[in-house]
């Protein structure tokens, strides 16, 4: 079925299990119903696995839908760049930035170095970035001046 033609759907994620509106387009591709942008998207990989965080974010951490951004441009140096979560706090001060990889993107220094320089602009507290099967968690501690890495995310 769509398990063929799709194979990182069978790919065994570091998430829970939830249940997620999938249809297949006129051209053959995938689409996945965002439930907070409200549409269908064409189903990446990278697509799988931050549809997943978002989740994990909404469910287990019950950050409020209202507070999240997703895909939005950003400039640094005067290039274009884009991120993949942002989650403001209840003052709307950002406050969790997440970069999402493919599955079978292995997460590095160069992508942890990656959100660090997104952050440079957005300057949440909070990092994270995954790749579906491995989670990376980073806070900023304000005397060291850096991040460190932690375990698990706060609550808002």
């Amino acid at each position: 079925m769509m398990d063929d033609r799709f194979p990182f759907l069978n790919e065994k994620l570091n998430f829970p299990q939830f249940e997620f509106r999938l249809q297949e387009e006129q051209d053959g591709k995938l689409s996945i119903f965002d439930s907070l942008r409200k549409k269908y998207l064409i189903l990446t990989p990278e697509e799988w696995v931050r549809q997943h965080i978002i989740q994990v974010l909404i469910q287990k951490y019950e950050y409020p839908r209202s507070l999240f951004v997703l895909e939005k441009g950003l400039k640094y140096n005067r290039l274009q760049k884009r991120f993949d979560v942002l989650v403001h706090d209840r003052n709307g001060l950002p406050f969790l930035l997440i970069e999402c990889k493919a599955p079978e993107v292995k997460l590095t220094q160069k992508t942890v170095e990656q959100v660090c320089i997104y952050n440079k602009t957005i300057q949440a507290p909070y990092l994270g970035i995954s790749n579906g099967k491995q989670h990376i968690f980073l806070k900023f501690e304000e005397l060291a001046n850096n991040f460190i890495q932690i375990s698990d995310l706060p609550k808002i």
